[in-house]
């Protein structure tokens, strides 16, 4: 099982143990944060090549350093297919992951001082698109949008256009990290335009759903950018990209501000494990996988509906669900991470829309289906695990249960090993 780590093991034997370790926990549990993936062989063979070994600051046909021809034809067929893939002219595929894509991005588009209107992080947005504990704030403006309604997940888009007609914003970001809902693109790109603004939307969590076709893609409906990273459900290696519908003067900006701007030398064995993981998304196996990772999420939502338990939203539209276990179990979100842990089922605390408890130990737990579906757990399969994750928490003092509950999770882990193959 371990022999690939060999030469590891009779150099570092502590990193060795802890590699192994990961490489156990992994087979043998349940990972349900819905930010995390497994990639192939294929891009793990890609991420440790000599591609590893060299610099290569600039763009394909105009680097600083020699020695650049293969780098080169790497770089080219990972832009290429990550156009194709999104439907879309220009792609920047150097960003090393998703936050400093969208800090070159703002760099790319925006003044000191310029506002961006994007999602509140309590209502389900992300710390860069402007939580006041990120360096941003102190050289952009950001002003915020919510949900009318966190039952039913539905955004105030009236409030977003009044808020971008107040403050005038550079840029309508759309885009979340713990938000389960379909976003009205259509609406937003309108806002964006009445302001005079980018339509940004920031799509790492759905990337791989909308290159797959299982969710809509924000090109379609008049939006001029995307950033993303490139794992989570586009099951790649950790990365990030950002993508230019059809403006080159835009996409000049984007690659001005990532390198000389942000970054140094890109990670080519990183843009070649990218390469492959977009090759192995443009297969048509992909899609089956994507559009199953929507199925898997309903049936989890159903399980945790018919038991009573309030999912912010009201539920899902894509792979992710954000449960408030405080308010329908009385278990904090952080004691629900740690029970679960413990019998195999990995997730993450998470604040809930206006959480009146803290953000490390907040009301809810955040989960998805995007790692299982590569296991190839259909909706019966996923249906279990949500009745294991509530039996778990209902009985989360007892020993004897949670015992049980962890050998089932292995004999499941068993049966659905983590494939290498994907295409």
């Amino acid at each position: 099982m371990h022999d690939e780590y060999a030469h590891i093991k009779s150099q570092d034997k502590e990193i060795y143990d802890a590699i192994v370790g990961e490489q156990t926990r992994e087979a043998e549990g349940l990972e349900l944060i819905p930010s995390e993936n497994y990639v192939s062989k294929a891009v793990r063979e890609a991420n440790s090549s000599e591609l590893t070994n060299k610099y290569s600051e600039g763009y394909p046909g105009k680097r600083y350093y020699g020695g650049q021809f293969y780098t080169d034809i790497v770089e080219n067929i990972a832009r290429d297919r990550a156009k194709q893939l999104f439907n879309c002219k220009f792609a920047n595929v150097q960003p090393l992951s998703g936050a400093p894509a969208n800090v070159a991005l703002y760099f790319a588009l925006l003044e000191p001082g310029d506002t961006v209107l994007g999602m509140d992080l309590s209502h389900g947005g992300h710390l860069t698109h402007g939580h006041p504990v990120t360096y941003l704030t102190k050289i952009f403006k950001f002003v915020r949008y919510k949900m009318k309604n966190p039952d039913t997940g539905e955004i105030d888009y009236d409030e977003m256009l009044k808020v971008a007609k107040e403050h005038k914003p550079k840029i309508v970001l759309a885009g979340y990290s713990a938000y389960p809902r379909e976003l009205d693109y259509t609406r937003m790109s309108s806002i964006a335009k009445e302001v005079g603004a980018y339509a940004v939307m920031d799509v790492a969590h759905i990337a791989g759903l909308i290159a797959g076709k299982a969710m809509k893609n924000p090109f379609d409906y008049g939006f001029d950018v995307l950033t993303t990273t490139t794992h989570k459900t586009l099951r790649g290696p950790r990365g990030g990209m950002i993508l230019t519908r059809e403006s080159e003067d835009i996409g000049k900006k984007i690659d001005k501000s990532v390198f000389p701007g942000f970054q140094g030398g890109p990670h080519m064995n990183n843009i070649a494990a990218k390469a492959i993981a977009f090759g192995e998304a443009l297969h048509p196996s992909f899609k089956t996988y994507a559009a199953q990772i929507l199925k898997n999420a309903k049936a989890m939502e159903k399980v945790f509906k018919d038991a009573g338990i309030r999912l912010i939203a009201g539920g899902t539209d894509s792979h992710l669900l954000l449960a408030d276990v405080f308010g329908s179990l009385n278990i904090p979100g952080k004691e629900a991470e740690i029970v679960l842990d413990e019998v195999g089922i990995t997730l993450n605390k998470n604040a809930i829309a206006d959480d009146k408890r803290g953000p490390m130990d907040p009301s809810g737990i955040r989960f998805g289906t995007p790692a299982i579906t590569t296991r190839k757990f259909s909706e019966k399969e996923c249906a279990r695990v949500a009745e294991l994750m509530i039996e778990t928490l209902k009985n989360k003092d007892d020993v004897t249960k949670k015992k049980a509950i962890r050998e089932e999770i292995r004999t499941m882990c068993k049966q659905f090993s983590i494939p290498e193959v994907f295409v």
